[in-house]
């Protein structure tokens, strides 16, 4: 248990919250959401005792283990990764190096011989005779093969160092666990893994996360950054959202009576509770929302970005048609082979791959930035393309601010431009700074209002999440859901691919698994678990 009492956080002039008091209970999970900048790391940072409060208090109960994910991925580079990992769980750690020095003694007193004693004692209360079996699964279950358990940290790749650290984390069964963005690099399936670890936890979990089916999934409760204060709520992500836009829409209906408003949000947490409880992510504690007090649910002082998709163009009946497609990786690696497939009109499709690089290369290969190592493609006559890259570096290799590099890529004048950068939350003094020094977040909705100009009839995405903020993110999708033309894309956000996609193409070394469904029924189908294992082995 956590209990923050009287926190408040100031720097400089600006004060992200005060008066925090909050109690974080065992058995329960809460998502930390907020606007870009509001303070949700702040506040995790402050939890852990890396940052010094302005004010108030932050305890634990007496013998209560704090672990956090830390984002310094290199600071364990001397380390092995199955050290790093029993690093996680510091008292058996310092339990196992004292141990150690003391067996390496030629002569021990006896003084030493009660010492140890103690401390094998001790060793096996923690259970530390299978520290690295249980090490060595958990870092099995988030990709990291046993090939890798005793290589240096040094030796591996970032991917999987982001892994090492969550395993360390995650080891030993923290009583009270801090997760910044736990998801991030991580594929569906460790993402799905790590979903339902979490969910059967007993302990004090708090997490912040841009992956909003990451926070349904596993949030029991949800810690609300917004007004300048810190606000807690029951239910999950989707919840908060659906109440939060429920109470802007009665705001703003000023006819609207108090009984009425009151009668309409009762229902809402009726409905919104027998859904929850249907839901196959759910946990039996997310009942809490039927407790919920319909006084707790205010509109948001959220900013959503105006993302708006539209077709210079109707379509016509020829898409896009593959045949024979191969790539390879330049070190050898064959990311698909023999891929052949035809969109027809209107689909939304995303690609899947147990490679990353392979839809990237696939993009790549069908924008005509690279070349195939066997196949070919063609687009009928009437598309029109509008591609958001994974990679978008080169594009802000400039001194231009953002009006000048917008207008690159369209035909409008400066007010036109201004206005499309405005719909993506660029004020006044923004619009005057250079590319150079924008933001991942800043340069990826710059890529979105290039896109926009061009009215395509056929959007190609390549994990189009990255970098944007869950305001920007259900924007996103909310327009792409009800977008008319065709759509291909990748993306490792669940909630993303479950409410847009209406195909699914895993591209393997060995062809591709093709299936008209949903997300959801396609990860659940045991027909196509089976033809996974046939492709990729």
């Amino acid at each position: 248990m956590i209990t923050v009492t009287n926190l408040a956080i100031q720097f400089g002039k600006k004060t992200l919250y005060k008066d925090v008091n909050l109690k974080f209970t065992s058995g329960n999970i809460y998502g930390i959401i907020g606007a870009n900048g509001a303070g949700k790391s702040t506040l995790l940072r402050a939890i852990s005792g890396e940052l010094e409060p302005n004010k108030g208090t932050i305890e634990m109960q007496p013998g209560e283990r704090l672990s956090v994910l830390e984002q310094d991925h290199f600071k364990y580079d001397e380390f092995s990764v199955m050290d790093t990992v029993l690093m996680g769980h510091q008292p058996l750690w310092q339990n196992m190096k004292e141990r150690e020095a003391l067996y390496a003694k030629d002569e021990m007193t006896e003084e030493d011989g009660n010492h140890a004693a103690e401390l094998e004692m001790a060793f096996a209360e923690m259970n530390g005779w299978e520290a690295e079996s249980e090490a060595a699964q958990l870092l099995q279950n988030l990709g990291v093969g046993e090939s890798q358990h005793y290589k240096q940290m040094s030796e591996i790749s970032n991917n999987e160092k982001v892994r090492v650290m969550l395993a360390k984390a995650l080891f030993g069964h923290p009583d009270n666990l801090l997760l910044d963005e736990p998801t991030n690099d991580l594929d569906l399936d460790t993402v799905q893994w790590l979903e339902e670890y979490l969910s059967n936890l007993e302990q004090c979990v708090l997490v912040v996360s841009h992956d909003r089916h990451f926070l349904d999934a596993v949030s029991t409760q949800t810690v609300d950054i917004d007004f300048g204060k810190v606000t807690l709520f029951s239910g999950n992500y989707s919840f908060w959202y659906e109440s939060s836009q429920l109470a802007l829409r009665q705001q703003q209906n000023q006819k609207m009576k108090a009984e009425e408003k009151r009668k309409q949000l009762e229902e809402f947490i009726r409905r919104f509770s027998a859904n929850v409880a249907k839901s196959k992510q759910t946990t039996s504690r997310k009942k809490m929302l039927e407790k919920l007090n319909v006084e707790e649910i205010t509109p948001s002082t959220r900013k959503y970005p105006g993302i708006i998709f539209s077709m210079e163009r109707e379509p016509g009946t020829q898409i896009l048609e593959v045949e024979g497609l191969k790539a390879v990786d330049p070190d050898g690696t064959i990311l698909f082979d023999n891929v052949s497939f035809t969109i027809e009109k209107g689909q939304k499709t995303v690609f899947l791959s147990h490679n990353p690089k392979a839809m990237t290369a696939l993009f790549e290969i069908i924008n005509g930035n690279r070349e195939p190592q066997a196949g070919s493609y063609k687009w009928g006559v009437t598309i029109t393309t509008a591609y958001l890259p994974l990679d978008n570096t080169a594009f802000f290799q400039s001194e231009l601010n953002l009006v000048d590099w917008l207008s690159q890529y369209g035909t409008g004048n400066e007010v036109m431009m201004k206005s499309y950068l405005g719909r993506m939350l660029f004020k006044d003094e923004d619009i005057q700074k250079k590319v150079c020094v924008l933001s991942g977040g800043e340069k990826m909705r710059c890529m979105i209002a290039r896109m926009q100009l061009k009215n395509a009839n056929c959007l190609i995405l390549d994990t189009p999440t990255n970098h944007l903020d869950l305001e920007s993110i259900q924007a996103f999708n909310n327009n792409l859901i009800n977008f008319k033309g065709n759509i291909l894309f990748a993306s490792h956000d669940h909630e993303f691919i479950n409410t847009v996609a209406d195909r699914i193409i895993e591209l393997t070394p060995h062809g591709t698994i093709d299936k008209l469904t949903t997300y959801d029924d396609y990860i659940y189908d045991e027909a196509i678990k089976a033809k996974k294992i046939e492709m990729y082995s």
